[in-house]
């Protein structure tokens, strides 16, 4: 929380429990808190969770009925599926500020404390008690679940320090609050639920369901106020480890998620989620064609028997191949002295470094996944170019390269000049050029619409191409 949010308006808002009391707040369970600002948002037409992009009919109705409904949810789905995001989304349902026992770790309910340390203060003080206010932004607590997680990370472990001081072990203040009790009256995550030991699980239980901890002994009544999300991999689900049957009763949603059904979807996300870095003295402009080149590549990885489907092809994988065929082009734009930076097909090698840490490949021959990676992006050009040239633009090329007997050169060592020289020498190559940038018609975007087009055709079977390091050269097939 920074501190424009810990302050900011404070002054308006009471500081006092009378005050607060005379200012008629109204104090409600955080999930009929989350139900009632989720109902003012639907009523108004507003979006729940902003920035989840192809949910709209499948997974953000079930989170919605879940949240109308008051019930935890776990969801499950493969990594890169937008969990996350939506478990923090959650928090903008939330009220901008909730009011707190001043100085209380587990954001004691004004009108109802449940540490000692809040009870105690409240019949100390009695209406002047001290009111602070908590920031949405705050009430979010999240914890990675992982085999040495322990009940005092979660729950809480009595502290040396405070016993040191003079208090008694049976002293509830000798206790030091974990993650779940500091998240009170929040909406607390747990990541790959399965991961987290089964003890360990069973007192996470007795916090939810029970209400009530035992620490070194010690008994404590404890009524928090939670909504808790989980999530999980659905390998890990039931093959790395289980939820126990109690604690996944205790759950009243089971949202599966998944990856982009649509192309234009991945690309909506890419964009996004992408960071594509305009220095000064540099224009950036990638076209669709690549953009959608990119998806498709991604597509084809989650189809393909070549690639390990059970740790998934993340949507991460397209953001960091965009953001890599952006930064190709960039060092081939400052080589070359050029100042627009347009993606090309030959810049799509860079992606073997940004595609190998995100897919893993199913091969009996160990260093495949080049050749793997590289038979896909070609598969991607070529799916591109079949649905973006029509037949009758490839034959009007294909006859200019057979009866002038041309040759053309690509590569990422060529200047934009160069293609503009081609595009000028072939004017068979200016209609599928137009209809590939559109309105977007500067030289970089028409030369990188003459490679996609020559290796489309090459890789279509109606061109050859003869390649020396990274320049090709492309010729007729007679």
């Amino acid at each position: 929380m920074n501190a424009d949010q810990n302050t900011s308006g404070s002054d308006s808002r009471p500081q006092s429990l009378a005050a607060l009391r005379a200012s008629g707040w109204v104090s409600r369970p955080v999930k009929e808190e989350l139900r009632s600002n989720a109902m003012a948002k639907i009523q108004a037409g507003e979006t729940l969770f902003p920035g989840i992009q192809g949910y709209d009919d499948t997974v953000l109705p079930q989170l919605e009925h879940a949240v109308l409904a008051g019930h935890d949810v776990v969801f499950l789905g493969e990594r890169g599926q937008a969990k996350t995001r939506m478990i923090r989304g959650l928090t903008g349902l939330l009220d901008e500020w909730m009011p707190i026992i001043s100085g209380s770790e587990i954001n004691d309910d004004p009108f109802n404390p449940i540490s000692r340390y809040a009870i105690d203060l409240v019949a100390e003080h009695g209406d002047d008690t001290a009111i602070d206010w908590v920031h949405r932004s705050g009430r979010f607590g999240e914890k990675l679940a992982t085999p040495d997680t322990s009940i005092a990370d979660l729950i809480g472990e009595v502290d040396p320090i405070k016993v040191a001081e003079g208090r008694y072990l049976s002293d509830e203040l000798t206790l030091h609050y974990g993650l779940v009790p500091r998240t009170n009256r929040g909406v607390f995550a747990i990541n790959e639920l399965p991961d987290l030991a089964e003890r360990i699980q069973v007192g996470l239980l007795n916090v939810l369901e029970e209400r009530d901890i035992q620490i070194r002994g010690y008994k404590v009544r404890l009524p928090l106020d939670l909504l808790l999300v989980a999530s999980a991999n659905p390998e890990d689900y039931t093959n790395r480890g289980r939820m126990i049957t109690p604690l996944k009763d205790r759950f009243g949603a089971q949202i599966r998620t998944h990856y982009p059904l649509e192309i234009s979807t991945e690309i909506d996300i890419a964009r996004q989620e992408s960071v594509l870095r305009e220095d000064e003295g540099l224009t950036v402009a990638v076209p669709e064609f690549m953009e959608e080149l990119i998806a498709t590549f991604t597509h084809l990885a989650r189809a393909s028997g070549q690639v390990n489907q059970r740790s998934g092809v993340s949507v991460r994988l397209t953001v960091a191949n965009l953001e890599t065929l952006v930064a190709a082009a960039t060092r081939r734009a400052l080589k070359l002295g050029e100042t627009e930076v347009v993606p090309r097909v030959s810049d799509l090698d860079a992606l073997i470094a940004s595609t190998a840490g995100k897919i893993e490949v199913e091969s009996l021959e160990e260093g495949r996944d080049a050749e793997v990676i590289d038979h896909l992006l070609r598969s991607a050009i070529l799916a591109v170019f079949k649905q973006r040239i029509s037949g009758e633009e490839t034959r009007q090329i294909l006859d200019a390269f057979e009866e002038d007997e041309i040759t053309m050169s690509a590569g990422d060592d060529l200047p934009v000049g160069d293609y503009l020289k081609l595009l000028a020498d072939v004017p068979a190559l200016s209609a599928s050029v137009v209809g590939l940038v559109g309105d977007n018609d500067s030289d970089g975007m028409r030369a990188s619409a003459i490679e996609l087009l020559l290796e489309g055709l090459h890789l279509s079977k109606r061109l050859n191409k003869d390649s020396v390091g990274s320049r090709a050269a492309y010729r007729a097939r007679s």
